[in-house]
């Protein structure tokens, strides 16, 4: 889905681009705590800057998506939407300020975990990058347990109140003048322990299961290019939203074309007579064949540009393909064909091969 504004992100955070990834996390506390909706909880317009602030984030503060908005911008191929990024509470980003002054032992309770990333490696013909495709992919991730619902425990069982923390999922310390709690290690900060797991999933309430999925690929993508799929990674731990699926996208070689960025080489094989005389040939390109005019001769390694036959680019605008030329001479000859070229042969002239006039030029040269 497509970004909703076109901010430029680092200005939304308050970062120069080339701030660090340290700056980038710092910038966003700041800017999440100023304007989070608890604290502002009359102002739209703080809501709306609040997830403007994490959507920056999601991009910003992950390097590899921060690298693909650096080189697109608005167009870069990974989707943006607010519904999957899954906004901190207030205590989530108090959380990482305590973590920072004290260390991890100064967590105040048990936070919502993000599920981890998945990564799916998908390759694409050339023809697929130039016009754009839906592939359809299969990946095999965790889900509920169908056996517990997801609870890790025997079905027909209950949790018990965790006996170490009286299920609060905290343990309280007190440090000086600041009350410092952590997660309780005995439940893991859900406050009940299980007593008899579930038979299926052994108590972790997950189970891998394959599913299938539709990527949609837009024209101009080229190897390396990351499709961000919102939502379609690993689930989530104490209700945190799962993480995302990032397909990173490999373009097969073609037998004909080779790319470079958005322009495209062919090379065309043209008869000795026909870049002799000059002739109208077919070239073929990614969509329907076009006709080149060669001139009376034509060389080998003479290169012909016909503009917009190249590869699309992700902003819209197109590149252009590169003929080179050649010039392939008969293996076999008919009777008539060797009289012809004899004839030929007699009345050759260095003024009309510059080119061997120049190479015995030079051997000459050489030899003085």
């Amino acid at each position: 889905m497509p970004r909703k504004s076109h901010h430029d992100l680092y200005q939304v955070l308050g970062v120069p681009r080339s701030a660090t990834q340290e700056e980038v996390k710092k910038a966003y506390r700041e800017q999440a705590l100023k304007h989070h909706p608890d604290r502002n909880p009359d102002s739209k317009e703080a809501e709306e800057k609040f997830k403007d602030i994490n959507e920056a984030y999601q991009i910003l503060g992950d390097p590899e998506k921060r690298l693909q908005y650096d080189q697109f911008g608005d167009r870069a191929p990974f989707s943006y939407n607010n519904q999957d990024f899954g906004f901190p509470t207030i205590d989530d980003l108090f959380t990482g300020l305590f973590d920072e002054f004290f260390g991890r032992g100064a967590r105040r309770g048990p936070s919502r975990r993000r599920g981890a990333d998945l990564r799916y490696d998908l390759k694409i013909t050339l023809k697929e990058a130039f016009l754009g495709a839906q592939k359809n992919i299969r990946i095999e991730r965790h889900q509920a347990c169908e056996t517990c619902n997801g609870t890790g425990m025997k079905p027909g069982t209950s949790p018990k109140t965790c006996p170490e923390c009286g299920g609060s999922g905290n343990l309280r310390f007190q440090q000086g003048f600041f009350s410092i709690s952590r997660t309780c290690m005995r439940c893991g900060g859900r406050g009940r322990v299980i007593e008899q797991s579930c038979p299926k999933c052994h108590g972790s309430g997950y189970e891998a299961r394959e599913n299938k999925l539709n990527v949609r690929i837009p024209a101009g993508v080229d190897t390396g290019t990351i499709i961000r799929m919102g939502g379609e990674g690993e689930p989530g731990d104490l209700g945190g939203t799962p993480g995302d699926l990032n397909v990173i996208l490999f373009i097969e070689d073609h037998p004909v074309f080779q790319r470079q960025g958005t322009e495209l080489l062919c090379e065309l094989p043209v008869s000795f007579g026909k870049s002799a005389l000059g002739a109208e040939v077919e070239v073929p390109t990614l969509e329907e064949p076009v006709r080149l005019k060669i001139p009376a001769g034509t060389q080998t390694g003479k290169v012909f540009k016909i503009k917009g036959k190249g590869m699309p680019s992700v902003n819209g605008s197109r590149g252009d393909l590169h003929i080179r030329i050649f010039v392939e001479v008969p293996e076999k000859l008919s009777h008539e064909g060797k009289k012809l070229l004899e004839k030929l042969s007699e009345e050759e002239k260095f003024e009309n091969y510059p080119l061997q006039k120049i190479f015995w030029e030079k051997v000459k040269k050489s030899r003085e």
